[in-house]
């Protein structure tokens, strides 16, 4: 079959190489993170710094390390997509983009939830009526998935400060969050005891499941890779911007559990909003009530922000399968002014909108975030398997000998492949503990066939839509 080029479309516009070496880093930094899982490891005490430093090992390594190696190799843009179709050819290439871009849909809704909760946050302790007030997290969710829709339309040079910006946002929290755990520390001791015996994760099938959303805490680097066009020398910046962010999120979160920890005891940690339940007791106590406001409006910002990227990089799924023709072909057109894929982020804004909707229907605000993130664990955790088994599969082609800038691992190609299938054995780990129901589910068996019915029809719808988007690009050659 021919490829995406001889296939596609003249476009009127190419896209602006508009992300250098400090926008990828900034980028790294708001996609590796999220303030909201801090809550969630210090409610699991301090063995959650050791479980993050193992799914770091056995997770973010690996999928750093495939990362590296598949944007040198393949710098341009499809990230993923583009990855897969080089191993394994055209359906597995569009499964992987498939589910990709379908795992994020409920994403949105979550951290703009979490964005809109922490809002309330502004004029002090949580609002009341507009913390149960559902049309209030709808209309936050649709109004922010609008803003950064239309800042990504006119171009990543201007959609790309609201990204910095997020990362802005999850830093000087943690920063702050720091400051005030030191002080209180200094001054009344910390309120978890710390032992030896704290730092040991326990074992057992319920600490076990623990791990694998530990592990989805700490995805999302290979978002930028979908960008491969707009990235300034990727073959350069992209090894050194990811290898940093990767670091920096992971001890975000290890430094940013301690501080909650320090601030609260163990058991009074909330598991959505411990963050700021830590800043609010460090700033009443410390008499400094002007910094629960002001981190509010920085974990708001950082969510937005962090949307904000994944909108930019899940855009480019649909803009490339449609310039393979599996999607219409508009999906594969770019803005005539701002060189943007236009249809493919308006089809994105719409979507999300809808799951933002379906979400809310018939719950409590709780009952829909608990719903999307459920929809989002395991969904995500599919692509990765493509993204390892590409990297298996890759591993022994040769270097192109004429690039000198290409990022090499001292560790040989059959180094590079043992790594990425620790990778891919610890994410098939994570899918499978990801099926298991709560400890609290009435139902179990239940709401395990909801788990895996959804993601089962999620992807025989992705098959149904290859199969369409075969026979039309079959029927368009001459």
């Amino acid at each position: 079959m021919p490829d995406a080029a001889s296939r596609a479309e003249p476009t009127p516009a190419a896209p602006r190489r508009a992300l250098g070496f400090r926008d990828l880093v900034l980028y790294y930094l708001v996609t590796g993170i999220s303030l909201r899982w801090l809550s969630y490891g210090a409610a699991n005490g301090p063995s959650a710094v050791v479980v993050w430093i193992g799914a770091w090992l056995l997770f973010a390594f690996p999928l750093m390390i495939s990362v590296l190696q598949l944007s040198c190799r393949y710098p341009q843009e499809g990230g993923l997509y583009l990855w897969s179709k080089k191993a394994f050819g055209e359906f597995p290439a569009f499964m992987a983009g498939w589910t990709y871009w379908t795992s994020n849909l409920p994403y949105f809704p979550t951290v703009l939830y979490f964005a809109a909760g922490s809002s309330l946050y502004l004029g002090g302790r949580r609002a009341g009526e507009a913390g149960a007030n559902p049309a209030f997290f709808v209309a936050f969710s649709i109004a922010a998935l609008l803003l950064i829709t239309v800042l990504n339309l006119v171009g990543l040079e201007f959609g790309k400060w609201l990204n910095n910006l997020g990362a802005a946002g999850m830093w000087i929290p943690i920063l702050l969050l720091l400051v005030l755990a030191g002080t209180t520390a200094y001054r009344w001791g910390s309120a978890t005891q710390f032992t030896a015996a704290s730092f040991v994760p326990q074992l057992g099938l319920k600490n076990m499941v623990f791990w694998s959303v530990i592990a989805f805490t700490i995805c999302g680097c290979e978002a930028a890779s979908f960008m491969g066009d707009e990235i300034e020398d990727p073959r350069r910046n992209v090894p050194r911007a990811l290898i940093t962010g990767s670091l920096l999120s992971t001890f975000g979160y290890m430094i940013g559990t301690l501080a909650v920890l320090v601030i609260l005891p163990q058991q009074t940690v909330d598991v959505l909003e411990g963050l700021l339940q830590a800043v609010a007791e460090a700033g009443a106590h410390l008499h400094f009530a002007g910094v629960l406001p002001l981190v509010a409006a920085l974990v708001s910002v950082s969510n937005i922000g962090a949307a904000a990227a994944f909108l930019a990089a899940c855009s480019r799924v649909p803009f490339v399968a449609g310039l393979d023709r599996y999607l219409p072909s508009a999906f594969g057109r770019l803005h005539p002014r701002w060189g943007t894929p236009h249809v493919s982020l308006w089809t994105q804004f719409v979507a999300a909108a809808f799951f933002v909707l379906l979400g809310q229907a018939g719950t409590s605000v709780k009952g829909a975030y608990d719903v999307l993130v459920s929809m989002t664990v395991i969904s995500t955790f599919i692509p990765y398997l493509f993204l390892f088994a590409a990297m298996v599969r890759l591993a022994r082609r040769p270097y192109d000998p004429q690039d000198a800038s290409m990022f090499r691992l001292p560790i040989g190609p059959n180094g590079t492949a043992a790594i990425a299938a620790v990778g891919f054995a610890t994410t098939l780990a994570c899918i499978v503990l990801s099926v298991l129901p709560p400890a609290d589910e009435p139902d179990k068996p239940l709401a395990v066939m909801k788990i895996v019915g959804l993601n089962l029809l999620l992807l025989a719808a992705g098959a149904a839509a290859y199969s369409r988007g075969a026979r039309r690009a079959h029927a368009a050659l001459p």
